[in-house]
């Protein structure tokens, strides 16, 4: 009987595509029957209790121990915040209690407190309290299964290559996948910033998550399309589908393998011009992915990860061990430090601020940090005594203008005099750099150039503010155009005023990481595409295809047509053409 094909929309996770079976992993559902027990028995259900404990602290930390050694200490620590609940001297003491007044075996008790704890943790309208749900119910169920003797699933059990479909997975289950027959992974919640997303970023495997209802749309068995990079999960795709995505799964292996050749090779253009291709990273664990795939440097390191998923703030030794560790595994490399920039889609409960009715138009990035100097300075600090300890430059995002930019080195200067006269040693030169992300910045990129090293266009932003479009809003998705006649224009004017000034321009934002663009703004000038490491040898490479001369007339031409979807065609046809 052929099932009917389906289109399911999420939010991209981790890209690369995935084809195969689906299998769902239910809902693991605790429902344990109530026994009484007499008094005589309370001493051994809390020994049973106790030992269950230890034994979930055992696995907690031997599961912690590989994943550090296989995928890095940074993803390793989300499992931090399981081991604080499972000590929640609260949660123990509240089972103890109610086993003694209420008689009933502990295992019906725990499941009743951890009940009640999920119930209060969801009605708290708080982003950073609600996410701890989630180490909760993974936490939880360790705890029963271990009180029940129930087994978890095991994922060494699977025969065959499968995509998890799941209303969740936990950091643990996500963990776990890890070299085993998952080949991607799809669920019903989640976001780009959740702990499903980070791991699946760092397993590489192919996901989406934030489907909403993909596990009561798809059943076992159904062949899936997962498309990693543009979130989309196709359900039992016809023939013509099925052999799209199969060509173009073959597509990726085969220019894989070609990207990867020439990935230690220079980003030189066939007439010499040497440009630079770097690295985005969000953790100092991903620097090793970076290197393997040819990143020449970091061009933008988000520091944002050090205040989520936590309670209290980070001090200036965390920051400072992490900025040096990145700094020294890059050298001689130079890696670009971006300052605190929360709001907007990424919020932090700890700084106990309401959040703003349009959030991306609110208090955050830079007007945050010019507003709390103590948390600023904090970072800036840090940044400073690292820099010893390789090539670091500094920048500051979502800058409106030219007293922003002032009163934030202005900042940096009294963090400078501070280092000084407590003896400490740092980067005197360190160079400063400007986020172009913002209209006003873009169109007075020229008093921007007189006080800054050097600008970084962060594209998501600037074509976000520029078109008026949300670009976590799937109803206006379509309108996000990163071709836009006046997207381009900008970045145009963006790059031409700074060369004109003495500095260089890198590109941060998704458009440097896609190929097609490529041709495009290589012909528009730009000097530096910072990119997701994976993606880093394919740009290397169709730079090394390119002309300079010849992509600058490629640019002239594309600046000429009125609608993003002709330039868009246009970089398509012209990026097919150099990767035969």
């Amino acid at each position: 009987m052929n099932r009917q094909s389906l289109e399911l929309k999420g939010i991209p996770a981790a890209e690369g595509i995935a084809i195969g079976p689906a299998y769902k992993l239910g809902k693991e559902i605790f429902d344990i029957p109530k026994k009484s027990i007499s008094e005589e028995e309370i001493p051994l259900q809390i020994q049973i209790f106790e030992e269950a404990l230890t034994q979930t602290r055992k696995e907690i930390l031997g599961l912690q121990q590989i994943i550090s050694r296989e995928m890095g200490k940074e993803t390793a620590d989300i499992f931090n915040a399981h081991l604080l609940v499972l000590e929640d001297r609260m949660f123990i003491e509240e089972v103890i209690q109610r086993l003694k007044e209420e008689k009933l075996n502990v295992a019906y008790i725990c499941s009743e407190v951890l009940k009640k704890y999920i119930s209060i943790f969801s009605k708290i309208e708080d982003d950073y309290l609600k996410e701890r749900i989630v180490d909760i119910n993974d936490v939880g169920k360790r705890i029963l299964r271990h009180l029940t003797g129930r087994r978890h699933p095991n994922w060494d059990d699977l025969k065959e290559k499968v995509i998890v479909v799941a209303h969740d997975l936990s950091p643990s289950d996500t963990a776990t996948m890890h070299k085993k027959k998952v080949i991607g992974f799809v669920t019903d919640v989640g976001g780009k910033t959740s702990h499903t997303a980070i791991m699946a970023k760092s397993l590489e495997i192919p996901a989406v998550v934030g489907l909403e209802d993909a596990t009561a749309k798809i059943s076992d068995g159904d062949i899936l399309i997962v498309d990693g990079k543009n979130g989309l999960v196709i359900v039992n795709p016809d023939e013509d589908t099925l052999r799209r995505y199969r060509e173009e799964e073959k597509n990726i292996l085969y220019f894989t393998s070609r990207f990867l050749a020439t990935k230690d090779l220079p980003a030189q253009t066939l007439d010499g011009k040497m440009v630079k291709v770097s690295a985005n990273i969000e953790l100092p664990d991903e620097i090793d992915s970076a290197k393997e795939h040819g990143a020449e440097g970091i061009g933008l390191y988000r520091t944002e990860f050090f205040y989520m998923n936590r309670d209290d703030l980070p001090s200036e030794e965390e920051h400072y061990q992490a900025y040096r560790s990145v700094v020294e595994k890059m050298y001689p490399y130079e890696v670009i430090i971006r300052t605190l920039d929360l709001g907007g889609d990424k919020f932090v409960s700890q700084f106990k601020v309401p959040k703003d009715m349009v959030p991306f138009l609110g208090w955050r990035a830079i007007r945050f940090c010019l507003t709390r100097p103590d948390i600023f300075k904090i970072q800036l600090r840090a940044i400073l005594k690292a820099s010893i300890h390789g090539k670091i430059k500094l920048m500051y995002p979502m800058i409106s203008g030219i007293d922003e930019l002032r009163r934030a080195n202005y900042i940096l200067e009294e963090c400078k005099e501070e280092l000084k006269k407590e003896g400490i040693p740092f980067d005197e030169n360190i160079e400063i750099g400007a986020m172009i992300e913002l209209p006003s910045a873009a169109l007075t990129s020229d008093l921007l150039a007189e006080e800054a090293d050097f600008f970084s266009i962060g594209t998501n932003d600037l074509i976000q503010y520029s078109l008026a479009v949300d670009r976590t809003n799937e109803k206006v998705a379509y309108l996000y155009e990163p071709a836009h006649p006046a997207v381009l224009r900008m970045i145009k004017n963006i790059i031409e005023t700074a060369h004109s000034k003495g500095i260089w321009v890198g590109m941060c934002g998704e458009m440097a990481g896609e190929l097609k663009f490529v041709p495009l703004l290589l012909g528009l000038g730009l000097d530096e595409f910072s990119a997701p490491p994976m993606v880093i040898p394919q740009i290397k490479y169709a730079i090394r295809c390119l002309n300079l001369e010849e992509a600058k007339a490629f640019a002239k031409e594309a600046l000429r047509f009125s609608s993003g979807k002709e330039v868009e065609d246009f970089c398509e046809d012209k990026i097919k053409q150099i990767m035969r």
